[in-house]
């Protein structure tokens, strides 16, 4: 049986992306968000908000998305918590190394705010299986 999927720790540091993403994942998907501007943001909240999954942007200003993943993964709460990567590089080489950091998938930016909740749901339950 698939776990549920509740709560999301969404890292996003362009705001109006963020804004887009936050709607179509709460409104339309029915999760339940905490958002943050930046990777060091993450790594400060993430731990004690036990996120059923970790929605990243690879691209930010400070630590990117790769890195705030290894200083996640330094938290025992956060050791396995799935990773989806959110990225405009979606070349079939880039979205290898982005698994083989650990992500369940990529979704490919700009993404189709009414789309969004569903992709999610359809890679974690791919993952599960």
């Amino acid at each position: 049986m698939t776990p549920t999927l509740n709560t999301i720790l969404y890292v996003e540091d362009e705001p109006d992306i963020r804004t887009v993403a936050q709607l179509a994942l709460e409104t339309v998907g029915g999760f339940t968000l905490r958002v943050c501007g930046s990777g060091e943001e993450a790594v400060e909240i993430g731990p004690a908000f036990k996120p059923d999954l970790i929605l990243l942007d690879v691209m930010m200003p400070g630590m990117d998305g790769p890195t705030t993943l290894a200083a996640l993964r330094k938290h025992p709460s956060l050791q396995d918590t799935p990773v989806i990567f959110m990225t405009a590089k979606v070349q079939p080489s880039e979205i290898q190394q982005y698994r083989d950091l650990g992500a369940l998938d990529v979704i490919a930016k700009p993404f189709d705010p009414m789309m969004l909740a569903e992709q999610v749901r359809s890679i974690w339950a791919q993952a599960c299986d």
